[in-house]
């Protein structure tokens, strides 16, 4: 079963996709073509994770047409700017073997270079028009760079890719999402954010949460699989990532039970308020400055 979402422009995407962050190169393309086998239709990948080649062959060996796939990626932030962001869209798709992108997004809102951030969303709305893509959209961006973005260009994005899970639900972005039409989308959607490499302090790890533990016993379901119900009862989008055909699977496996009233409002009450991710609000020059290869 896929379970599709419409995004603002009429453009349908499968709400669970497969998420490759820090995926390696050498393990991305079996799992993109386990994913597809298992019945996955879309794919979030990014120039900055390194393995959008691998994505590309991934989906060349599942024997699916083109069009049967979603094909997400995203713009890193030394590609921001008019012409080197049009030109960062000639290495996605050289990379990935593919004619056109279904969903291009900002990685970053980068504030502290947002003139450059601009130009790059202007890219993309460029890059719309001429059917090169077929919705584009922002990623960690929070309510007032959504507030500048949507002052200065003239597309609203069709999603916005934020951290997100029960210890971090981010309501005041899904409520800045809602009400201009933007479908957020959430990474990180089953708390493997609690171990990114050098944020957050508190280590917590959301699938080991009673509460949740609790309601997927109810279910005979994992912790992942009730969070991963969670994010599509309340109509978002989810990326879990893995490479383990087993995880995979099971992640996939969500669309034969449902969480009543009072169980998503358990779920909801785990949030801490606590970014475990990088903050978009804070400079990284080194990270920011990484050039992302040629195809």
């Amino acid at each position: 079963m896929v379970m599709e979402l419409t995004l603002n422009n009429g453009v349908t995407m499968p709400a669970l996709g497969l998420g490759i962050f820090q995926s390696p190169p050498e393990q991305t393309t079996a799992a993109v073509e386990a994913a597809l086998a298992t019945g996955y239709r879309h794919v979030d990948t990014a120039a900055a994770y390194g393995n959008e080649r691998e994505v590309g062959e991934g989906v060349r060996r599942s024997g699916l047409d083109r069009q049967d796939v979603f094909i997400e990626t995203k713009v890193w932030v030394s590609d921001y700017g008019y012409e080197p962001t049009l030109h960062a869209w000639e290495k996605a798709t050289a990379k990935l073997g593919v004619e056109y992108l279904d969903l291009l997004i900002l990685h970053q809102p980068a504030p502290d270079r947002f003139e450059k951030t601009l130009d790059a969303y202007r890219a993309l709305e460029a890059l719309l028009a001429d059917g090169r893509v077929r919705a584009i959209g922002v990623s960690n961006f929070m309510p007032h760079h959504l507030d500048r973005l949507l002052a200065a260009t003239d597309v609203v994005p069709a999603v916005n890719q934020v951290e997100l899970h029960p210890y971090f639900a981010q309501r005041g972005v899904q409520e800045a999402d809602a009400s201009h039409g933007i479908l957020t989308q959430a990474w990180s959607p089953i708390g493997g954010i609690t171990f990114y490499p050098g944020w957050g302090e508190d280590r917590r790890n959301v699938m080991q949460d009673p509460a949740i533990a609790a309601i997927a016993q109810e279910h005979g379901k994992s912790p992942a699989q009730v969070m991963l119900r969670w994010h599509l009862q309340q109509g978002r989008s989810a990326i879990p990532k893995s490479t383990h055909p087993g995880r995979i699977a099971e992640n996939f496996d969500v669309f034969d039970f449902e969480l009543g009233t009072d169980e998503l409002a358990r779920i909801d009450a785990l949030d801490t308020g606590v970014r475990n991710g990088p903050d978009p609000d804070q400079p990284r020059p080194e990270a920011f400055a990484r050039v992302i290869p040629e195809a």
